[in-house]
């Protein structure tokens, strides 16, 4: 890994943010998906999670995030309310979009704390279930004849909303929140790309890295990778 890659991964590590989320609540569109997990990355988010209308729209929606998944981890969920409620365990408020007596301005959401959003199928939207779940609604005004945004283009204004508080609360500097083990996960499969697809053949666990985001590993260890052994 060159010195110009390991800083522009540490820089994009620094920067993420562990407590900001979105939920994609069956979103079965591949150009869709793609579009909201970019945006996610773009922002900071780390981990998008999901539920899906069976295992082939699964495989197939991960496929579609191929690129941008690389840098953002998504998370399977058999049902809705097994995936608000891994949210819920890990402290966040969940936001929804949605009409209702009781919606706010998406803008009005403190998204500097740890937030979770709903996004819904493309033609359903958000589920009855999911909306219960949800400690609060949010829309986003429009003007127009439309009465609805594209899934993407909503995310997007949520997102960027939510990375605009937080960039005003100085959430985007100082050292990464992620877990050192992640952090160690992805500078080596985003620095050594050829190495990662060697022990994923091999079945071998990742090495050990230094300070600089360099394979920090005995001559046995290079030895065992140039082997043809599985």
């Amino acid at each position: 890994m060159t010195p110009e890659r390991f800083a522009r991964i540490t820089d994009m590590l620094d920067r993420r943010q562990p407590e900001l989320t979105v939920f994609l609540e069956q979103v079965h569109k591949p150009h869709n998906l793609a579009a909201i997990v970019r945006t996610a990355d773009a922002i900071g988010v780390s981990d998008v999670h999901a539920t899906w209308e069976d295992e082939e729209m699964k495989l197939a929606g991960n496929k579609s995030a191929t690129g941008s998944q690389n840098w953002v981890n998504i998370h399977s969920h058999d049902t809705t309310s097994e995936a608000i409620q891994a949210l819920r365990d890990q402290g966040m408020q969940i936001i929804a979009t949605n009409l209702s007596a009781t919606a706010i301005d998406f803008r009005e959401v403190d998204y500097t704390k740890p937030t979770a959003i709903i996004l819904g199928q493309e033609k359903t939207g958000i589920s009855d279930e999911a909306l219960a779940l949800a400690d609060q609604d949010v829309i986003i005004p429009m003007v127009g004849m439309c009465q609805s945004l594209n899934v993407s283009v909503a995310s997007a204004l949520i997102l960027y909303e939510a990375q605009r508080q937080r960039e005003l609360a100085g959430m985007y500097a100082g050292k990464s929140r992620l877990p050192k083990e992640e952090i160690d996960r992805i500078l080596f499969e985003g620095g050594h790309p050829i190495f990662k697809r060697i022990c994923n053949e091999k079945n071998q666990p990742y090495p050990k890295l230094d300070d600089q985001g360099q394979i920090d590993e005995p001559d046995e260890w290079w030895q065992a990778m140039r082997s043809g052994k599985k």
